[in-house]
Formats: C-alpha cells, sequence, structure tokens
C-alpha cells in the first residue's frame, strides 16, 4: 500500500527546506522516496523532483496566454490540472508503487481553504491509487509571539482541515528562532496544545486600545471561541536542522498516514519502522528546550557532532549529511530502547 505527505502552508513557512530533509532523512534510513512538485511557480527546488507540474504547466504562461495576474494564474494551473487528472493519476501510480510520495504544493493560502482543486486531486488519488496520505501543514513559529496573530493561523489551520478533509499535522516550523523575537506571554506547550485561549484575552486588549481595536479584540475573542468548540487543532514543533525535531515529527506523521502500522515494502527502513511501532513520539519539553537551555542543548548537539567527525576521520572517512542522520538516529534508538 502506498503512503505519502501533503506539504502546505502560507508563503514563506519553509515548505521546500522541510522537503529538502524529508528527502535526506529518507536516504538516512533507507526508505525509498518520491517528491513531487505541486507548485507551477516553484522554479527552484532544493531537492530531486521526481514529477514536476512545470513539465506540463508553467505560471509565467498561464498569466501570459489567460491575462492573469500570480493567484488567479496559480488556480487556473490548478484547476488545469484537475480537469487532466488522468494523466496525472497514471504518472503518480507509477511513482507510489515503490516509493512513499511527499507533495510539495504552493503557498496561496487559498488554496487549502476554500479552493477545491488541490482537495479533488487529493481525494483522486486516494480512490485510485489507494495512497495513504496526512497533511502535513507548517506554519511560521513568528505567529504565536502575536496573540491575534496566533489565533489567526489557529482559524486557518481549522479551515485546511475541514477542507482538506485528511489526516493532519498542524506544525510550528522555525521553533528554532523563536527565542530571537522577545519573551512570550505562555510557555510554548501552550502554543503547541491550544490550551485555552481566553487567557490571552488581556494580551490581544494590550494589541488594539483603540474604539475599533476594542471591536477588533473582540472578534478575535469570537474566532477563538470557534476554534476552541471545534477542538480540532495542536501543533508539533518543528526546526528542520535539528535532527531529533525531524525524528520526532516524522514519527507522529508516520502515525497519522498508517505507515508504522503497515508493512514495510515501500522500503528498507526496517530499523526505523520497527522502532516507531515499539516507542514513536518522544517527548520534549519545549519550553526547556527551545528557550529556558537551548543555548545549553546547541551545546550539547555540537560535542556529539564533532565525536561523529572524529569517529569518521579514524577509518579515513569524510563525515557527511547522512552521517549525521545516522548519528542522530542512533541517539534516537537508544532513547527509545530506554522507554521500552
Amino acid at each position: 500500500m502506498p503512503f505519502g505527505q501533503i506539504v502546505i502552508g502560507p508563503p514563506g513557512a519553509g515548505k521546500s527546506t522541510y522537503c529538502n530533509g524529508v528527502q535526506q532523512f529518507f536516504n538516512a534510513i533507507g526508505r525509498r522516496s518520491a517528491l513531487i512538485n505541486l507548485d507551477p511557480a516553484n522554479d527552484h527546488t532544493p531537492y530531486d523532483v521526481a514529477l514536476d507540474i512545470r513539465d506540463f504547466i508553467t505560471l509565467e504562461e498561464v498569466m501570459d496566454e489567460q491575462n492573469l495576474g500570480p493567484n488567479g494564474g496559480l488556480m487556473f494551473a490548478l484547476e488545469s490540472l484537475d480537469d487532466s487528472i488522468d494523466l496525472l493519476i497514471d504518472k503518480i501510480s507509477r511513482i507510489a508503487k515503490d516509493s512513499y510520495v511527499v507533495f510539495d504544493c504552493p503557498g496561496q493560502v487559498e488554496l487549502f481553504t476554500h479552493h477545491s482543486s488541490l482537495q479533488r486531486i487529493f481525494k483522486a488519488l486516494e480512490k485510485k491509487c489507494g495512497l495513504r496520505l496526512c497533511v502535513v501543514s507548517l506554519i511560521d513559529s513568528f505567529y504565536i509571539t502575536s496573540p491575534s496573530q496566533y489565533v489567526s493561523v489557529l482559524l486557518l489551520a481549522l479551515r485546511s482541515m475541514l477542507q482538506l478533509d485528511l489526516p493532519h499535522v498542524n506544525v510550528l516550523s522555525k521553533i528554532d528562532l523563536v527565542s530571537n523575537y522577545g519573551e512570550l506571554p505562555m510557555k510554548l506547550d501552550y502554543y503547541t496544545e491550544v490550551q485555552d485561549l481566553s487567557y490571552l484575552t488581556p494580551w490581544i486588549e494590550k494589541e488594539s486600545n483603540s474604539v475599533l481595536g476594542k471591536r477588533y479584540s473582540r472578534l478575535t475573542e469570537m474566532i477563538a471561541e470557534l476554534v476552541e468548540e471545534y477542538n480540532l487543532v495542536s501543533f508539533e514543533a518543528l526546526a528542520v536542522e535539528d535532527k531529533q525535531s525531524m525524528i520526532n515529527l516524522l514519527s507522529v506523521i508516520d502515525k497519522a498516514n498508517g505507515y508504522m502500522f503497515g508493512a514495510t515494502e515501500v522500503g528498507g527502513d526496517t530499523v526505523w519502522a520497527e522502532a516507531t511501532r515499539q516507542g514513536g513520539y518522544v517527548e520534549v519539553d519545549l519550553q526547556d528546550r527551545w528557550i529556558d537551555n537551548k543555548k545549553k542543548y546547541e551545546e550539547e548537539e555540537e560535542k556529539k557532532r564533532k565525536a561523529a567527525i572524529e569517529e569518521a576521520e579514524k577509518v579515513n572517512k569524510a563525515f557527511d549529511v547522512e552521517d549525521e542522520w545516522e548519528a542522530a538516529l542512533n541517539d534516537w534508538t537508544e532513547s527509545q530502547t530506554t522507554i521500552s
């Protein structure tokens, strides 16, 4: 049975960087993967592409031929893809036979909040290719620094979940940078677990103290109440450069789309699959890791990296990206053994 991820998120959330990191990770654990670019505007991908929508249609061509702007051109391009869905399904089904597929999607939020082309494409792939998909929705952690913006991204996440109607993992990306933005009103787990949002009311009111601002504050509070009523949104934290962070996130994704419960015929990642079945996610104190003792953790990781480089030099071997992943996976596997 084929499995895959759908990577979505606003511009600047780190989708392509994440896809590149995922590809490196899969190479390290021996899982055959294929990355598919579904963004007709993305002419430079940092990862190796198995299938590129730009081979069929580009945003520049659409804008020129249809006299459309960037957003309209992007929607037209995806609608055109939707109209020729059988050709796309045929190509992806061949790729997915022996590979775990990752879809890198455009960043325009309307495409996964109310426009239906992406939703129809992925539902057709589920039905006709038997793909077990999970949406990975990336949101820049910068937005948690403003209570009103945090509530707005909660609404965005909720709307995406309801629109795409697939297993969904929301992710606060670039979590390693959040300590640079100033002191947060609450601890990090408050934002990832989406705890009682009424505690943000005083800070929302401080953001706008004019007459119009008070109305805006009330609107924000009502949106927060709506999000809480659904009780669907929560976040994982991600720093792409931090290997343990990536490993933890991918164990959550494997659980969401059922990969960790199924067979491993997609690749040769039997060690990884067995480890995730036994333990899976390693609990991390986010406040301690990324704010209170961030420097200490970074120093410890640098020591481990230097030790791994020294080990590689002893056998006259260059230390590369795959070696870094292997070292991180060994640490993670040991932590799984400790938990068990």
